[in-house]
């Protein structure tokens, strides 16, 4: 069994909490973040730090604890660090372009693929074949990473395609006479 809500998270200088009723807010330099939590889970603000009960001991309600316990830490780092994901275009004519809040992607189809970067969420384009995907909420930092990846996966005999730069991407032996 997990004991994640046990670990109290730690609230870095300029960062604000503020709770009413079961709305969590987080308020940072990068930006600010809010979430329902889910009422049989318990919020303990004491000496610049939050900890995370189950209101009673219930396995479901535990559980409920130490995933609230999670989003809220990743609220936190999001708006005192913010999260970015890079991704890595491989192809012969594979490029990307920031314009704005508009990625524009030629990823080998007949036509560009303009995708709009939802509204938090900021790319850059260090080179042509380098995306950078930042924001402070990082489940649509990795969304938005995962919806561009989309357009064109990496396909395993020539590797080309768009990949995460941490990504292996296993390669397959071509076909022999």
């Amino acid at each position: 069994m997990s004991r994640v809500a046990k670990n109290p998270v730690k609230l870095p200088a300029g960062v604000e909490f503020n709770m009413s009723g079961q709305r969590l807010s987080v308020k940072g330099a990068k930006g600010a973040l809010e979430l329902n939590v889910h009422s049989s889970v318990e919020v303990i603000h004491e000496a610049g730090e939050l900890r995370f009960a189950a209101r009673n001991g219930d396995q479901q309600n535990r559980a409920m604890a130490g995933t609230t316990r999670a989003l809220v830490n990743n609220m936190v780092i999001g708006v005192s660090q913010g999260f970015e994901r890079k991704l890595q275009l491989v192809g012969v004519g594979y490029k990307a372009q920031a314009k704005g809040q508009v990625l524009s992607l030629a990823l080998g189809f007949s036509h560009p693929i303009e995708y709009e970067l939802p509204q938090g969420v900021t790319a850059e384009t260090p080179s042509q074949t380098d995306i950078l995907i930042k924001g402070v909420d990082k489940q649509l930092v990795g969304q938005v990473a995962a919806e561009i990846r989309d357009f064109r996966r990496p396909e395993p005999y020539k590797g080309k395609g768009v990949r995460y730069s941490d990504e292996v991407v296993r390669r397959k032996e071509a076909k022999k006479k």
